[in-house]
């Protein structure tokens, strides 16, 4: 291979690894504001939804926080999908009838499963969709509800704001990621839809619920049935909600597997409908998603594109280039905080997801979770 072959592949690599963080961003701000149009009319109702799994930590503080948005919309309807916890999480919500309806799953059937019995069972014109350990500040339902004064509006995403990303070099990667994250989300908003919601808070108009198989991340299928049905997903940064970060490297890395294998089977799933989408939305789609997706492979074939080039040009050079990369590698591996800790966490995240990404191509995917033990 030439040293011209060997350069474009390494430019190119480069490229697409920055691509979602840095020139996906610059095409979205040259790209024009699609105003919301808001009209007068009676606020809708809404039926709040989450499922937890052995969250019985997490559950006084959700239950708190849910009894002060009650406080505030007594017409909320809260409904809460237990999928077979051992920790006594389902007790504790059963426990507070006359606040939470809870669903008790037959077993281990899923998050997926559990939102389809939740959703058949609420009442509300808008559902909205949260995690057992997030936390909703108490102007967010307000605000919520009222972008859907827009009648074009179909989805609505809220900002999810992390708590402890001074823990450890894990969770503040994780933070640093999420809030590229949120401002890439304002600004697909802000240029029409945003492409997808994760579970901590996002909601959609009841009549929009999409029919889907319990494998699926429901987070994505449900919201994109938004776009695909023509109506608009935008995000509201008023409607805040709160979430402790994982802090170790081990249960991130569970976690990021999972989430890469879901999504790209849930993509699989959808592919005949993304194909049907505006070509604007497809090229939000495919810069937001499918090339993070691949980023540890353009990392890889980054990397052997630079070593052959430095091998070419000096057998020295190469060297010294593998001994430096080695010497940082180990020390952020043993470090738990600073720089290297925090490279070494962005490389451990990218492995991560291209190994859900591999497994889901070959077939295997992941329904149940299981809560981090280091939120």
């Amino acid at each position: 291979m030439t040293d011209l072959w060997l350069g474009a592949l390494l430019l190119v690599s480069l490229v697409a690894v920055l691509w979602p963080f840095l020139f996906y961003p610059l095409v979205l701000r040259a790209l024009q504001t699609q105003p919301e149009r808001p009209v007068a009319g009676p606020t809708p109702s809404a039926s709040l939804l989450f499922c937890a799994y052995n969250e019985a930590d997490a559950m006084p503080d959700k239950l708190a926080n849910l009894a002060m948005l009650k406080r505030q919309h007594p017409s909320l309807e809260l409904l809460a999908f237990d999928d077979g916890s051992s920790d006594g999480t389902g007790d504790l919500i059963a426990a507070q009838g006359d606040l939470v309806t809870l669903i008790r799953g037959p077993g281990r059937s899923g998050k997926a499963h559990g939102m389809k019995q939740l959703a058949a069972r609420a009442r509300g014109d808008i559902l909205i969709f949260t995690d057992a350990n997030v936390l909703l500040d108490s102007e967010a339902i307000d605000n919520l509800l009222a972008r859907y004064a827009d009648p074009d509006i179909g989805g609505v995403l809220g900002s999810l704001h992390y708590v402890g990303q001074d823990e450890s070099a894990t969770a503040s990667v994780g933070s640093l990621y999420w809030r590229i994250e949120e401002r890439l989300k304002d600004e697909e908003s802000r240029t029409g839809n945003v492409m997808g919601a994760d579970g901590s808070i996002f909601s959609i108009r009841r009549n929009l619920y999409p029919d889907f198989p319990d494998s699926v991340l429901d987070d994505l299928t449900v919201s994109m049935a938004v776009v695909f049905a023509g109506k608009r997903l935008v995000k509201a940064k008023d409607v805040i909600a709160r979430e402790r970060l994982v802090t170790a490297r081990k249960d991130e890395y569970r976690r990021k597997v999972r989430i890469a294998a879901r999504a790209w089977h849930t993509h699989s799933h959808l592919r005949p409908q993304l194909r049907r989408m505006a070509a604007i939305d497809r090229f939000k789609y495919a810069s937001r998603k499918i090339v993070r997706w691949f980023g540890g492979l353009f990392i890889l074939t980054g990397a052997v594109a630079a070593g052959a080039l430095a091998l070419r040009i000096s057998p020295t050079l190469y060297l010294v280039g593998a001994l430096v990369v080695a010497l940082v590698i180990w020390r952020g591996i043993r470090a738990r905080s600073g720089p290297f800790a925090a490279l070494v966490d962005v490389l451990i995240a990218y492995a991560a997801t291209l190994q859900g990404v591999a497994k889901a191509m070959t077939g295997r995917t992941v329904t149940i979770w299981n809560p981090a033990k280091s939120r």
